[in-house]
């Protein structure tokens, strides 16, 4: 489920995003890209998350600008990532990797405590953890 439906949002143009969007709500661009590098931090400097950074590319410079353009679009901001590499299909670009129910939760760790550290409203952090349980969950391709 795209958090633009699971919030009711309509996507708007760079210079126009709805103020009731989840990308306005946690502060915009500086937010959205504190959020995305947190995130990426997390992965890098905590053991519990060792077997998630193994398998991305290093060094993480690229990945944390691609996933900080995901987030801005998922979260109903500006839609550069579509306009650089087309419809997200998250599935189809993640079936090249193998993605345990392990590392899915190694992937919600991560992004745990980015969000609490990141989004200062709780009830807003909640539900869009609620939604990327969901969005992780779909990714999972092997037991």
């Amino acid at each position: 489920m795209a958090i633009r439906d699971f919030f009711k949002s309509k996507q708007k143009s760079d210079k126009q995003i709805d103020e009731t969007t989840p990308y306005y709500r946690i502060g915009g661009e500086e937010k959205v890209r504190e959020l995305a590098n947190r995130f990426y931090d997390v992965m890098e400097n905590d053991t519990y998350a060792a077997e998630l950074l193994s398998i991305h590319p290093q060094p993480l410079d690229r990945i944390r600008h691609v996933f900080f353009l995901y987030l801005s679009l998922w979260l109903g901001g500006p839609d550069i990532y579509q306009q650089e590499f087309g419809h997200p299909r998250l599935r189809a670009r993640h079936l090249p990797f193998t993605v345990s129910p392990a590392l899915k939760e190694q992937w919600m760790y991560c992004m745990r405590k980015a969000m609490m550290t990141t989004v200062s409203d709780v009830a807003l952090a909640q539900k869009l953890l609620q939604a990327l349980d969901q969005l992780a969950e779909h990714m999972i391709n092997t037991k």
